[in-house]
């Protein structure tokens, strides 16, 4: 396979990690991209000097990808991409980023998906894992590429990988000891088509496990409830509405495990430094994950009481004049976004919209009813999101061109002892290159307008 070129899909973070690691390997590169106004010498010099890559730009031709071993595309790239169908018929394999980082990873894995909640599950998940073993790693959709690390990794290495329904769509043999399907609620619907097949995607994680392996579900999650009576894996699930006869639970105050008719209690929730049911259930996945992975209980305790929310998931970011400044760019769905606004004890100003998904609003905007008093809209889904707001009642509703002029309407309609919180209830790339992105100019906004 060596004597041919890898086709590497996309020039963005995830598949320069995976020329890099083809190159490591010994593998010649082509690196391809739909976008033909890229510069060449800018891609280059991201890239090891003196590799043996070939770049190529706009169209794919069929003798190009005649050249390919298989492809690795990026995530960000849909499969109805229109070189996607001149790589079927010159018999190219595709494959996921993860699945050429995991062909190459060494150790053990445990894999983090679902709608809402992977970040800061599998950051939870790593910090747990990285108090008991030396060598550990945060990878995947959390900002780290998979490939990026798995050339580093030895056969001690353990990681915590969060994985999307994007990445997931093109796995072959992607093999975790433990996976982990959060909650699956509408998502990706204009890349997907159908729920049905967003829920396959996701539940695609367990493809390879045996009854060796256990996947962690959220039992208050009908769908999942449903897939893990079908498992033949070793299931493993967390509830914050009820006791469970096997499995961890939130029950009044505290957070509990029952395993072979002991329980044992991990926590008090008000020991935690992450707030809302939504962050219990992450603490209760996230410490399934770990208990799988073979970290004492007593380890697990110390790890979940001492860490703190990720950067974009419900972030404070500073208080001026007695409002109170949030910053929940990572809310980039209508589910996501009803865990941010139920977070919140204060009134709060809401700044929302964004890139259009093809999402449906009415539930969220449900929601923020009886605690928004003010709804700040951005983006190009700011129309339509507007006339729901409006047959739900909430009628108080300012328009704002980009980023700097939302803050400004919130902190003009913001009162002592409000909130003011960014939380979109939809994707960024409508007005940015990232969430990421977006949650810094926010914060950035926020900071100049108090004149830090």
């Amino acid at each position: 396979m060596k004597e041919k070129r890898v086709l590497v899909a996309g020039t963005g973070k995830s598949g320069i990690g995976a020329a890099k690691l083809l190159i490591e390997t010994g593998h010649s590169v082509l690196l391809y991209d739909e976008n033909r106004e890229l510069d060449e010498n800018v891609l280059r010099a991201k890239l090891p000097a003196g590799a043996d890559v070939r770049i190529c730009l706009g169209e794919l031709t069929k003798e190009t990808a005649a050249e390919a071993a298989y492809c690795v595309i990026s995530p960000g790239i849909p499969l109805e991409a229109a070189f996607v169908p001149v790589l079927e018929e010159a018999g190219v394999e595709i494959r996921s980023e993860i699945e050429l980082a995991y062909r190459q990873a060494k150790g053990r894995l445990a894999a983090i998906t679902g709608t809402n909640g992977k970040t800061t599950t599998t950051a939870l998940t790593g910090a747990i894992l990285s108090s008991v073993y030396p060598e550990t790693y945060m990878v995947g959709n959390i900002g780290i590429p998979y490939t990026e690390e798995a050339g580093k990794m030895s056969g001690e290495a353990v990681t915590a990988a969060e994985v999307s329904s994007f990445q997931l769509e093109t796995i072959r043999d992607f093999h975790p000891e433990v996976s982990a399907i959060l909650n699956i609620t509408p998502d990706h619907l204009n890349r997907h088509k159908t729920m049905e097949n967003y829920i396959a995607v996701k539940e695609s994680i367990t493809k390879n496990q045996t009854e060796k392996d256990t996947c962690v579900l959220n039992y208050e999650d009908e769908e999942l409830r449903r897939f893990g009576e079908t498992l033949s894996v070793r299931v493993l699930y967390f509830s914050s509405k009820r006791t469970l006869e096997e499995g961890l639970f939130l029950r009044g105050g505290g957070i509990f495990i029952r395993e072979d008719g002991a329980e044992e209690e991990l926590c008090r929730t008000e020991e935690l430094k992450l707030v809302g049911v939504h962050n219990y259930e992450n603490v209760m996945a996230a410490a399934a994950v770990a208990l799988r992975m073979g970290v004492p209980l007593a380890d697990i305790r110390e790890a979940c009481k001492n860490f703190r929310a990720v950067e974009h998931r419900i972030e404070y970011v500073t208080e001026e004049n007695g409002v109170v400044y949030y910053n929940d760019s990572k809310g980039t769905n209508p589910d996501a976004a009803i865990k941010g606004i139920e977070a919140m004890s204060r009134p709060t100003v809401l700044i929302g919209g964004g890139y259009d998904k093809q999402s449906e609003y009415r539930e969220w905007l449900k929601a923020c009813k009886s605690r928004v008093t003010a709804l700040i809209l951005i983006g190009e889904t700011a129309e339509k999101i507007a006339g729901e707001a409006k047959e739900v009642g909430l009628t108080e509703i300012v328009f704002a061109a980009d980023m700097e002029e939302a803050v400004a309407a919130a902190k003009a309609k913001a009162r002592p002892g409000d909130a003011v919180l960014l939380s979109p209830a939809c994707a960024s790339w409508d007005m940015f290159e990232s969430y990421e992105q977006r949650g810094r100019i926010f914060k950035d906004c926020v900071r100049r307008s108090k004149g830090v």
